[in-house]
């Protein structure tokens, strides 16, 4: 095995904790226990008052657009920041953050990693790490 491919076994194996699909907010919402199923076959349950404070957080129909959880990415490019995609998921971060200008509503943001103890604090359950190499 070369170590290209042992780099990107690696990668998978410390991410077998993301979900294996991620619902919409709305859908969360709807059931009577949001949980989903994640890639190592275990399951991850949502605490429903987080929930609602990201619907809270949110315009009219957003929930349906908001699918969790929010992915903070850890990028092997950029040292010292995160990434997080999804023009609504980077809406809700910023929000919590108190950085949200109407004016700036973009596809994908990065943010400097020392917020994410932050972030993670206030959205345990809805928010998760990935690590990626590009």
């Amino acid at each position: 095995m070369n170590a290209e491919n042992a780099l990107i076994r690696e990668i998978y194996r410390i991410n077998s904790h993301l979900p294996a699909k991620r619902p919409s907010l709305a859908q969360l919402l709807a059931s009577e226990e949001p949980s989903i199923r994640l890639r190592d076959g275990s399951h991850h349950s949502f605490r429903r008052g987080e929930l609602e404070r990201l619907k809270g957080l949110l315009d009219p129909g957003e929930d349906e657009k908001l699918l969790l959880p929010i992915v903070l990415e850890i990028v092997s490019d950029f040292r010292g920041y995160f990434r997080v995609r999804g023009k609504v998921a980077v809406k809700v971060i910023d929000k919590i953050l108190g950085s949200y200008d109407p004016l700036d509503e973009p596809e994908e943001r990065l943010y400097p990693r020392y917020l994410l103890p932050r972030l993670r604090r206030e959205l345990p359950t809805t928010t998760t790490y990935a690590f990626i190499a590009e």
